[in-house]
């Protein structure tokens, strides 16, 4: 048969590996990528003068695939995140499972005009291909704090997360910066 010889018809676990490796990495990068123009939320005006109501998280569709699964909001928290007098509602959802600690995606929601319309997603601060577990969250004087869980290393067994962080958003410059303590004093075996 032609072409059975070339390396690309044979695919190894290495290949696999390799191409998984590729598209988290697109994924991640992409997560970082906001448009210009955006913003957390609609302004007061767009709403007829009256500020929105905190987001709804189960009204929204997130970029997340669950396979069979359900997708749970595990945690949120509301508050005006860019100063603008509305509030934005920043969700942390995963795939269900019973045992384990399958990864966290975190994302900020802004309430478009019009009540009836769903929320939408107006920034990925954490994306489930990042491999990590959000422990805790909080919104407090338009910053985002978080305990986020990881591993040290690819032997870790993927229900035990080993490594702990404390990290913190805060709007700048029309994006969400991200910052965290030190490594010497966040980072510690869990």
């Amino acid at each position: 048969m032609a072409g059975q010889d070339l390396l690309h018809t044979q695919p190894r676990p290495m290949h696999w590996l390799a191409t998984a490796t590729a598209i988290s990495a697109v994924i991640a990068a992409a997560s970082f990528v906001q448009p210009p123009d955006a913003t957390a939320t609609t302004t007061p005006a767009a709403t007829g003068g009256h500020p929105a109501a905190a987001p709804d998280p189960s009204r929204v569709t997130f970029p997340v695939d669950c396979g069979p699964n359900r997708l749970d909001v595990v945690k949120k928290a509301s508050g005006d995140l860019d100063g603008d007098g509305t509030t934005e509602t920043v969700a942390v959802v995963r795939c269900h499972s019973g045992t384990g600690s399958p990864p966290s995606g975190v994302y900020v929601l802004a309430q478009p005009a019009g009540r009836r319309a769903a929320p939408r997603i107006v920034a990925t601060l954490l994306a489930p291909a990042q491999q990590r577990s959000v422990q805790t969250l909080a919104v407090k004087d338009g910053g985002i704090s978080a305990a986020v869980l990881g591993y040290s290393t690819r032997d870790i067994p993927r229900c035990c997360p080993d490594v702990r962080k404390s990290v913190k958003w805060q709007w700048k410059g029309g994006k969400f910066v991200q910052s965290e303590l030190p490594a010497a004093v966040s980072t510690r075996r869990v």
